[in-house]
């Protein structure tokens, strides 16, 4: 063990704690880095529950890898004990025009996926919580559902450290040092560490040290708000009658069942996401313009919700301009890893970006790449 790499992870949330847990499995010394503790909530994975989908409406080109974060996610189960993956489906509903509705089809005609057209007035019978237009598409993916974020990072971390990682929760790391014999990382404590590599994995908070590497690629924050809405017959929107819906035409948004009966959870689109200048100074409070555009989408959309949210609260994630992920080996300083910017679909591939990122520290191959993430694109 002595000769194994040693390599710090800089930030245990959503995909840090996922690349502590990979690369410790694969014989790493790991050390963990988290300004919190892994599972809190102050950045992109809070909110109860995230979705998870195998066919793609981005790109086909994720199906590979969506797969193998389904094999990883039933991993890290079995080692954890804990329950985060729920497939009970997730339906894409809008224009049959649109290129969201087009890649769900091509995903599922290119990899086999069990994909289901329901026809409009079908899909008003069997999902009476959703309006569906009679000019309407609407798929059902069978190999989607929803995960449970806090639990999964908060178990990904305990599960990294029982494979041996060390982890130091609340403390922030102020500078990343890369030179020809490793890299110096230098925390708040007033500690520096070389280490053989680093792994970037710190989520709202990357500009600031990407700009300090010398990294060119913009990382924007955003300020996603979600709204929970209670049901009038509350036992149609519990998870095993309420699958995840998705709209990509009209109103768009998106909506996952209610966990313990606390009500349908509601996300908006992503052009809606307010620029946050500080993430260490994100502003909570939801303004009347926002509750407004949640009740009239959920009153547009959901005719069983009371049209008055219950619940309303902010998050941050980290937003590239092509809205594709940053990951692989910093241009120009090899022994750092970046893992970065996931633009909002970062949550159901993270233990497969994790293992990208484990790939990228001991430059093996194990998951599959895809180029939209090559974090020299934005060098060239």
């Amino acid at each position: 063990m002595s000769d194994a790499p040693s390599v710090a992870v800089v930030g245990l949330g959503s995909i840090g704690a996922m690349t502590a847990w990979r690369l410790a499995r694969r014989g790493a010394r790991v050390t963990g880095f988290e300004r919190y503790s892994p599972g809190h909530d102050h950045s992109a994975h809070g909110g109860e529950t995230r979705i998870f989908r195998t066919a793609y409406l981005e790109s086909p080109d994720y199906v590979p890898l969506l797969r193998r974060a389904q094999e990883l996610w039933r991993d890290l189960e079995k080692e954890s004990g804990a329950r985060l993956l729920h497939l009970g489906g997730v339906l894409t509903i809008g224009s049959a025009a649109t290129e969201e509705i087009a890649n769900v089809l091509a995903s599922a005609e290119t990899y086999g996926l069990d994909l289901e057209e329901v026809p409009a007035a079908e899909a008003r019978r069997r999902y009476p919580q959703y309006r569906v237009g009679d000019d309407e598409s609407v798929l059902l993916d069978r190999e989607a559902g929803y995960l449970r974020p806090e639990l999964a990072v908060l178990h990904a971390g305990l599960t990294a450290e029982a494979n041996g990682a060390l982890v130091h929760r609340y403390t922030t790391v102020t500078a990343i040092e890369p030179d020809a014999d490793g890299v110096v990382v230098r925390t708040s404590a007033g500690t520096a560490e070389r280490f053989d590599h680093v792994a970037v994995a710190t989520g709202p908070w990357a500009a600031r040290l990407l700009g300090e590497l010398g990294y060119p690629g913009t990382i924007e924050v955003r300020r996603p708000v979600q709204a929970w809405f209670p049901g009038r017959d509350p036992a149609r929107f519990a998870p095993d009658r309420c699958p995840v819906f998705i709209r990509v035409s009209g109103t768009r948004c998106y909506g996952l069942p209610a966990m313990d009966g606390s009500g349908l959870k509601l996300g908006l689109h992503a052009v809606d996401n307010r620029v946050v200048p500080d993430p260490d100074a994100l502003d909570t409070r939801i303004g009347t313009d926002e509750l407004a555009a949640f009740r009239t989408a959920a009153a547009e959309v959901l005719p069983g919700v009371y049209p008055e949210p219950t619940r309303v609260s902010a998050y941050m994630e980290g937003y590239t301009p092509d809205g594709h992920g940053v990951v692989g080996r910093l241009p120009g300083a090899e022994r750092v890893t970046l893992l970065v910017g996931f633009s909002g679909h970062g949550f159901k591939l993270a233990p497969a970006f994790g293992e990208l990122g484990a790939d990228a520290v001991l430059g093996e191959r194990t998951a599959p790449l895809i180029p939209q993430l090559d974090p020299a694109r934005f060098v060239r």
